[in-house]
């Protein structure tokens, strides 16, 4: 199933519109299982494990896949001089360098190194030991290495306060190797003032944190835990990235505590690495992949303790298979988790899960209802059945969504007089809301106008609101159009009112598109409650529109919003308001349909009652119960369970479509919050 069938079926999933409160959409998948349960399971042994170890040349990325790397969205795929990955001051505020002028930098010393460097500035590796004192972090040990990893500093440092914690399984550092020190940490920072150059660049790990400690500021550094990105902010470690990167072992467990000169050269050997190769040869060793199979092999190693009861792993391979890329079960075996499968298929056969073949959905239930609540994690599969793939069917969706979507943003407006003022029908109607195109029906005795809109609110607020107005001279009727799919119009919209992705939320149009966003927090600041504004920009021009919506804490605040609203002048133009129809998730989706290649809908009064196939009412009644299947499964679910229903998508040779994904923790009163 796709996103297609959750808005084809809009009115059938009563459950899930009413109950999950956050979607997103997902990329089309050509073999969504795959995904979750890995390369070829339906032909593996039973014994057979997942490939627990790999080498770098096996796990780099394809090319085609690249894009997708954070390195690569970071850097680009080009080359370029180190001046291009040193951190700028925004960069460097964002993860909290000290910097010149900053409050929390009072006393600081400088470096008193200029920002004039160039490609040619000289790299010099920094890494420093810490102890936990009265004071805070506080600087025991230092070290520093130039670009030819020669070690030019490293000093023991003795702290100004009471030490509590010397953090010698990281540090080394003891009590007593501390005792006949007198270094202090003004002596190092005068140090390492003469020593560095004017355009030196300082590179480290976290560096944040050793300038911190040291209490010193240098403009011109790169950070290597930012220098090689990945998603959502995380960060690699520095023993990771040197075996990874450099092949060179670091902090050994062998060792008491951490070598700081090892570390600054390390630091320093993976800049080098990454401005000499390039964002593309980083971006090749597939870094996220690597870890994955690092963190697969440490299960393997200690599968005795973390080995799920049940599950079986081959002793002893001779030969590995190479890993694949990693699927979601390899991910949660990191873990030690087993989960629970159920479905129609046998689509895992790894020994990797607690697999339950059914041979109906309401099986699958059955078996959920007793088994869901004696596993930590589970996956329940419900199936159409093969019957509806057909790409026909699929195709025939598609239109029919696609042009009921279009009815529904389309209104007609008249009659009007023969010579009418097309520019003040325009303006009138425009005060609704963004419209994406306005044509003359002259196919009538007396001239209509038909509106198409952009968004699904402004098209209902014109018919509320200009329905029976004098408009261009003339009192006028604004209706929708009437066809066959549009006779359970009303009925769609009052439910899209009630989604629950909508509570609170509110749509006002006819802003002036003069009005910034600035402008907008600051005439709305005295609504109360007031949490989010989200003012819609084209997708191709990026200027935003004539209308905003508004999110409020509480539904009532919302309400009292509206009545407020309605007829609220602001900067001369008069605010016309109702209760939101389509969150931003359904209203990126109208602009693409709108802005497809595919054939606009054509619009006329009447037409001829087009039956539904029997295939598509066979379906709409298979999906209507799905909908009770999950709403019992749902409710029989523990508080504050996680539970994330997906529609997959459809990826193949007949075309693509993005799958959907509903989100929640379900809480006492059988609701998902988020």
């Amino acid at each position: 199933m796709s996103q297609l069938h959750f808005y084809r079926f809009y009115l059938q999933f009563k459950h899930l519109r009413k109950v999950f409160r956050h979607r997103f959409t997902l990329a089309p998948s050509a073999n969504f299982p795959v995904s979750l349960y890995g390369e070829g399971t339906n032909l593996k042994p039973q014994n057979t494990p997942q490939g627990l170890t790999s080498t770098s040349s096996e796990c780099t990325t394809k090319s085609s896949d690249l894009q997708c790397d954070p390195i690569i969205q970071r850097y680009g795929g080009k080359k370029q001089g180190l001046t291009s990955y040193t951190l700028t001051l925004e960069e460097q505020k964002k993860n909290d360098y000290p910097i010149e002028g900053s409050p929390g930098c009072k006393g600081y010393i400088s470096t008193e190194c200029d920002q004039q460097r160039t490609d040619s500035s000289p790299l010099f590796g920094l890494d420093c030991e810490m102890c936990l004192t009265a004071k805070g972090n506080e600087v025991t040990r230092v070290s520093l290495v130039d670009a030819q990893g020669r070690c030019l500093l490293n000093e023991l440092v003795k702290p100004e306060s009471t030490v509590f914690n010397y953090r010698t399984r990281f540090s080394g550092i003891t009590r007593k190797m501390l005792l006949p020190v007198k270094t202090r940490l003004s002596d190092i920072q005068t140090r390492l003032k003469k020593m560095l150059p004017h355009d030196a660049v300082l590179v480290g790990h976290s560096l944040n944190s050793d300038l911190q400690a040291l209490e010193m500021i240098h403009p011109s550094v790169i950070d290597t835990s930012l220098l090689f990105a990945r998603s959502e902010g995380r960060r690699f470690k520095l023993k990771f990235l040197a075996k990874a990167v450099l092949g060179k072992e670091i902090q050994c467990e062998k060792k008491l505590g951490h070598d700081p000169t090892e570390d600054a050269r390390a630091a320093l050997e993976l800049a080098q690495f990454f401005i000499e190769q390039g964002p593309t040869k980083v971006a090749e060793l597939n870094l996220e992949m690597l870890l994955t199979a690092e963190k697969l092999a440490e299960v393997s190693q200690n599968k005795a303790v973390l080995q799920p009861q049940g599950c079986v792993f081959q002793e002893q391979l001779n030969e590995p298979p190479p890993l694949s890329k990693p699927c979601f079960l390899d991910c949660l075996l990191v873990t030690g988790q087993k989960p629970l499968l159920l479905g129609k298929q046998g689509l895992d056969s790894s020994g990797l899960c607690q697999s339950n073949l059914s041979t109906s959905n309401k099986q699958i239930l059955q078996r959920a209802l007793e088994d869901v609540p004696l596993s930590k994690f589970s996956i329940i599969q419900f199936s159409l059945g093969p019957e509806y793939l057909a790409s026909h069917l699929h195709a025939g969706l598609h239109e029919k969504v696609r042009s009921k979507l279009t009815d529904m943003l389309t209104i007609y407006a008249g009659p009007f007089e023969e010579n009418f003022c097309m520019k003040s029908v325009k303006k009138e109607f425009g005060r609704c809301g963004p419209i994406q195109s306005l044509t003359v029906v002259t196919e009538t005795f007396q001239p209509y106008v038909c509106i198409q809109y952009e968004v699904l609110e402004a098209a209902q607020l014109a018919v509320e609101s200009l329905n029976g107005a004098e408009v261009a001279g003339s009192c006028i009727k604004v209706q929708r159009p009437v066809t066959a799919a549009m006779l359970d119009c009303n009925v769609l919209i009052k439910e899209l009112e009630l989604d629950v992705e909508n509570e609170g939320v509110i749509y006002v149009a006819g802003l002036k598109k003069s009005l910034t966003e600035t402008d907008l927090q600051e005439e709305f600041s005295q609504l109360k409650d007031l949490e989010t504004l989200f003012l819609p920009k084209d997708l191709q021009s990026g200027k935003h529109r004539n209308c905003c919506f508004l999110k409020f804490q509480k539904t009532q605040s919302a309400v009292d919003a509206l009545e407020a609203i309605n007829g609220w002048t602001m900067k001369g133009s008069e605010l016309r308001s109702r209760n939101a129809l389509a969150p931003g998730h359904l209203w990126k989706w109208i602009w693409q349909m709108n802005h497809s290649n595919g054939k606009q809908g054509k619009h006329i009064f009447y037409e001829k009652m087009e039956q539904l196939s029997d295939s598509e009412q066979d379906l709409r009644k298979k999906v209507k119960k799905l909908d009770q299947h999950i709403k019992k499964l749902y409710r029989s679910l523990q508080n504050n369970t996680l539970c994330v229903v997906l529609f997959p998508g459809v990826n193949s040779t007949h075309g693509s479509q993005p799958g959907l994904g509903l989100m929640g923790i379900k809480d006492d009163e059988g609701r998902s919050t988020c």
